[in-house]
């Protein structure tokens, strides 16, 4: 299992696809934390189009939507 909050999900209020990336975390009972992208122009620049994502802190790797659990497992543990 990944370290406390070692993933970062950035997301945005009502977005559909970010809950359900954060079930699929969840359920895969890895640790992460959200960043709300509307809280910075910086990450909603970066971000804006391509929310969900989810970015390692240790390393910086990201993985796009669409991903499944299994997909996200890997990525969390490469």
């Amino acid at each position: 299992m990944a370290p406390k909050e070692s993933l970062i999900l950035y997301t945005r209020p009502d977005c559909h696809l970010c809950e359900l990336a954060a079930a699929m975390l969840d359920a895969a009972g890895l640790a992460w934390r959200p960043a709300d992208i509307e809280s910075s122009a910086d990450l909603e620049e970066e971000y804006g189009v391509r929310v969900p994502v989810v970015r390692r802190a240790d390393t910086g790797r990201e993985l796009d939507f669409p991903f499944d659990e299994e997909a996200l497992t890997r990525f969390a543990v490469q």
